[in-house]
């Protein structure tokens, strides 16, 4: 993973390779400006003495994680086409991971106590006429997705000189956009024939056999209802399969071949009729998130979904969301696909509600005014170091303050690693809370292909772990 780098007056840089930013902390010629995203400046480096090279943010939408990616662009001419082909070299990868689903879980049960409480009280006539909504009025839980996006984006801009942006805007249905006469065969012809329907069946059945529940698998577009018995090509009719089982199941209906498992059944006929609410986020939200990367002033690339699989698979990239959005757009090759990713989770800064509601909906004890305790906060990254005890041992991650001056600290991805009891006086703050977590994520060698890549046992930052402590 590429360095960040910052000038003396805190103007982006080139970034720089790890190794070169390793010596320039060990000369006195750098300081650590922040660790998330790792971002190093320059004390005796002005911007007018330095050389700059085409870098491209982009981004691959998504209803949970969003995926990022900022790469070098490096032109090349085909000598018997005369074509400029794009090689993208992949600086950063991030995978930002969306709370809109708590958010409108919250939302409803908001709603739901208020409801409840006001059910015992006089009768006030609707509001509805009172409160009109604007044309481009978005739920919270999607305006999160699309916040939260361009505040990664204006912040890496800040960190590096961006010159372009990219964006998966479309998933489907492209070909109807751009021509709005096409039917019959012509619907799916030419080089992405068929990846649509394909992408929206692979995410609808989270690429598993519904039959076998196999997964990393070869999987076949299957009719539930066969074509021999009249069944038809509508997308509810679809559903995802094996080759064995494809093959075991044949012609037979779906309530014959699973007589003898009626749950599984229950559940194949249910998931088909479900609609995609992932992939109506994204749609609800595509034109938004556009309009918002427009404003930041940058020009801004755009493809479809079925071309960014189409780039993945004719590379034999491995899917993920951060190497998606490397593959956004016109790209002919992509290099160091085996960096480690950034996992960024969107955790928010705390709750404005200064109760908890018992199920009624009534308070049943108040909640402290007080937001910080012993000078921490709670979503501040920490390094704690405990010499002795059951907890010996130094531990990282995002603390959760205590004003009894425990604290609890996670170390795992949001949180699936938890160290309780920690006392504040071993605690050092290493980054102040900005509303998420963060926690790198290394490649496994399935997803990455090459079994001799550094990112499988190395440090995201190798040999800066010293630098760091000293600057911190």
């Amino acid at each position: 993973m590429a360095v960040f780098v910052l000038e003396r007056k805190g103007r982006p840089l080139m970034p720089c390779s790890e190794k070169r930013a390793r010596k320039l902390l060990e000369s006195g010629r750098a300081r650590v400006h922040q660790l998330f995203p790792f971002c190093i400046r320059l004390v005796d480096r002005l911007l007018e003495d330095s050389v700059f090279q085409p870098l491209r943010l982009s981004l691959d939408p998504g209803s949970k994680t969003t995926g990022v990616a900022v790469c070098r662009v490096a032109e090349t001419i085909d000598v018997t086409t005369g074509e400029i082909q794009p090689t993208m070299h992949i600086q950063f990868l991030m995978e930002l991971v969306h709370r809109g689903a708590a958010i409108k879980k919250s939302l409803g049960a908001r709603s739901a106590m208020r409801r409840r409480r006001r059910g015992k009280l006089r009768y006030r006539a609707p509001r509805f006429s009172n409160r009109p909504k604007s044309k481009s009025w978005l739920a919270p839980s999607l305006r999160h997705r699309v916040e939260t996006t361009m505040t990664q984006v204006k912040r890496l801009c800040r960190l590096a000189p961006i010159t372009h942006l990219a964006q998966e805007l479309v998933r489907f249905d492209m070909q109807k956009m751009q021509n709005p006469e096409i039917s019959g065969a012509e619907y799916q012809q030419g080089t992405l024939q068929g990846y649509e329907v394909r992408e929206y069946l692979l995410e609808k059945f989270n690429r598993t056999c519904a039959y076998c529940d196999a997964q990393n698998v070869p999987l076949q577009m299957e009719h539930i209802h066969p074509k021999a018995a009249g069944g038809t090509n509508r997308i509810s009719n679809l559903t995802l399969a094996c080759q064995a089982c494809n093959q075991k199941k044949g012609v037979q209906d779906i309530k014959d071949f699973l007589l003898k498992d009626p749950r599984r059944l229950a559940k194949v006929l249910k998931q088909a009729k479900a609609p995609l609410l992932d992939a109506a986020a994204v749609n609800t939200t595509r034109w938004t998130l556009f309009g918002a990367l427009k404003q930041t002033g940058l020009p801004v690339e755009t493809g479809t979904g079925g071309q960014t699989k189409y780039n993945r698979c004719r590379l034999s990239i491995p899917k993920t969301h951060a190497l998606d959005a490397a593959c956004v757009g016109q790209v002919e090759t992509v290099n160091k696909t085996n960096a480690p990713m950034l996992r960024v989770t969107c955790a928010g800064r705390g709750s404005r509600s200064k109760t908890r509601l018992d199920k009624y909906g009534f308070p049943r004890t108040y909640l402290t005014h007080q937001k910080t305790a012993f000078g921490f906060k709670t979503g501040d990254m920490v390094i704690a170091t405990v010499p002795k005890g059951v907890k010996k041992g130094t531990h990282k991650g995002r603390v959760a303050i205590r004003l009894t001056g425990s604290f609890n600290i996670q170390t795992g991805i949001a949180g699936a690693a938890t160290v309780q009891g920690i006392s504040y006086k071993h605690c050092r703050i290493t980054q102040r809370a900005d509303g998420y977590g963060y926690s790198h994520r290394a490649q496994t060698k399935k997803e990455c292909g090459n079994k001799g890549c550094a990112s499988h046992a190395a440090l995201p930052i190798p040999g800066l772990k010293a630098e760091v402590s000293r600057a911190i």
